[in-house]
């Protein structure tokens, strides 16, 4: 079986970037990231692809008429490396339908919620202020729908009394580094796929909610 290829798109610091750089490099995910691709020439977490050897690579939706012609260059550039997996990491950027299509089943993206609820920004102050006991992550596959493709997993922290959207959100990002190469590692010993609008791990239909996480 070989090594997954990743290409991993960024658009910040990239902490999830380099939670899943570690877990390549130990070993724990079978694969290696060939190219990180951010559309910010700024971000850190090409700093961090650079520190471990791997390509990068800017491309500047800016420097584009249209999100259609950008994506159709993204599209282009993510191909040239034979991805087997896309990583969205705090890629910042609402992508055009031709380009989920084309990456069908072959994108993850996480977002720090407990999908399905709160799609989109915001998502720590928005559960505070909702009084959930709880909030987390989730990694989905990618679909037409922002946020809104099948989920594979998800991590679950509590909301503590005294909880802010920067302690919350800090807490989260502890999970998300844990989560997001598990899901990752599943993807890389051919034990998840996307069939229809729905993930299977381990050959069984996934719930909404995915498959249990637990730390391993």
């Amino acid at each position: 079986m070989a090594p997954t290829r990743l290409v991993v798109l960024i658009s910040g610091s990239g902490s999830n970037l380099q939670a899943i750089i570690d877990a390549c490099q130990s070993g724990y995910i079978r694969g290696s990231v060939v190219s990180v691709i951010s559309n910010k020439a700024d971000a850190y977490g090409l700093t961090r692809a650079k520190n471990a050897g791997i390509d990068t690579q800017v491309l500047s939706h800016k420097e584009f008429e249209s999100r259609e012609a950008y994506d159709a260059a993204l599209s282009d550039l993510i191909d040239s490396f034979d991805p087997d997996l896309v990583v969205l990491a705090g890629f910042m950027r609402i992508l055009t339908a031709s380009l989920v299509q084309k990456f069908r089943g072959k994108m993850l993206n996480i977002h720090p919620s407990l999908l399905p609820k709160y799609q989109g920004l915001n998502t720590h102050q928005r559960a505070i202020d909702a009084q959930d006991a709880f909030h987390g992550a989730s990694v989905h596959f990618v679909t037409e729908e922002l946020d809104g493709g099948p989920v594979v997993c998800q991590a679950k922290v509590p909301i503590l009394p005294n909880d802010t959207a920067d302690t919350l959100a800090q807490r989260v990002h502890e999970q998300e580094h844990k989560l997001y190469p598990l899901v990752v590692k599943w993807f890389s010993e051919r034990r998840l796929t996307m069939e229809a609008d729905y993930a299977v791990f381990d050959d069984q239909n996934l719930p909404a909610e995915g498959a249990p996480y637990s730390e391993e």
